[in-house]
C-alpha cells in the first residue's frame, strides 16, 4: 500500500491519477475527505500534517509514503518532522519526499533550507528514502508576470532550469512503485536553463503580446512585496527564490527526468503551447 499526502493539490493529484491509471493501490491522506479525488482503487483517510494520532491510523498498513512538502508556513519543518515520526511509528518502511534543488542549510532560497532540515530528519530515522529535489515549477512562470506584462525580481541574468509539474508527477509515480530508487536523490529539472528575459520573450511569442523582465535590487524587491501584508518569512521566500536564480543555484540541468521516465523533460516553449 502506498500512502499519499497532498493529493488535493496540483502535484499530488497528478501523482494519484497516474497511480490509479496503473492500478496501484493507494491511500489518499487528506485533511478534508470531501476534497479527495475520486479514483479507482484509492482509499481515503483523514489526517493533517503533524496530527500524530490521526496519522497513525491513516498510515496503518502503508509501506511507502509519498510525503509532499506542506504548504509554506513558519512551522513547516516542525510539521514535516512530526509527520515523519508518525509514519515511522506506524510502520512505514520508505518515504519519497518532494524536496528542492540545492537544499542546504545555507541555500539562498530560504524555503530550500526547510527542505534540507526535513531531508536530514528522514535520514535520521533510518527508513529507506528517495528525495525528489524539484527545481522551480515551469507552471509558475506565467504567474510571475504582472497585469502590466512585466516580471519583476532580483534574478539578474541568472538562469533557472525550471521543471514541469507533469514531469515531476511522472517521476514520482514511477519511483513510488519501484524499490530500485531507494537511497537516491534526484535533481528534477527541465531540459535547459534560461534567464527571465528569455522566459519573457517566449511568453511574448506564445501570447502575442509584450512581456518583459525588469530586474530589481534585493531592497527594491523587499519593498515592492511588503505591501501585500504577508508575514516576513513568506516575503523572504518570494524574494530569495529570485535571488537563488541570480546566484546560479538553480541553473544546473539534470538528466533525471529522462533517466526515470524514458523521455526528455518538457521545455518552457512546449508547456506554453499546451496552455
Amino acid at each position: 500500500m502506498i500512502g499519499l499526502t497532498g493529493s488535493t493539490g496540483q502535484l499530488g493529484s497528478r501523482v494519484a491519477r497516474r497511480l490509479a491509471a496503473e492500478g496501484v493501490p493507494q491511500r489518499l491522506i487528506v485533511r478534508d475527505p470531501a476534497r479527495a479525488p475520486q479514483l479507482p482503487g484509492a482509499e481515503v483517510a483523514q489526517a493533517a500534517y503533524g496530527e500524530h494520532s490521526a496519522l497513525l491510523n491513516a498510515l496503518d498498513g502503508v509501506s511507502t509514503l509519498f510525503l509532499l512538502s506542506a504548504t509554506e508556513s513558519a512551522d513547516r519543518v516542525s510539521l514535516h518532522k512530526a509527520t515523519i515520526d508518525a509514519a515511522v511509528a506506524a510502520g512505514v518502511k520508505r518515504i519519497v519526499y518532494t524536496s528542492f534543488v540545492g537544499a542546504s542549510p545555507s541555500a539562498t532560497f530560504t524555503f530550500a533550507r526547510d527542505h534540507w532540515h526535513t531531508e536530514e530528519h528522514v535520514r535520521g530515522t533510518g527508513v529507506d528514502f528517495t528525495f525528489l529535489r524539484d527545481n522551480l515549477y515551469l507552471d509558475f512562470m506565467p504567474g510571475f508576470v504582472g497585469e502590466d506584462g512585466v516580471m519583476r525580481g532580483p534574478a539578474g541574468d541568472g538562469r533557472v532550469a525550471a521543471v514541469a509539474r507533469d514531469d515531476v508527477a511522472e517521476v514520482a509515480a514511477r519511483v513510488l512503485v519501484s524499490a530500485e530508487h531507494s537511497g537516491t536523490t534526484y535533481d528534477l529539472t527541465g531540459p535547459s536553463a534560461f534567464t527571465l528575459t528569455e522566459a519573457a520573450a517566449l511568453m511574448s511569442e506564445a501570447w502575442g503580446r509584450s512581456v518583459r523582465y525588469e530586474a530589481e535590487t534585493l531592497d527594491e524587491a523587499y519593498r515592492s512585496r511588503e505591501g501585500f501584508g504577508a508575514p516576513s518569512w513568506e516575503v523572504a521566500g518570494w524574494v530569495t527564490s529570485y535571488a537563488a536564480i541570480a546566484s546560479g543555484e538553480l541553473s544546473g540541468v539534470s538528466s533525471a527526468v529522462e533517466d526515470v521516465t524514458g523521455h526528455p523533460p518538457t521545455g518552457f516553449a512546449e508547456l506554453l503551447a499546451k496552455t
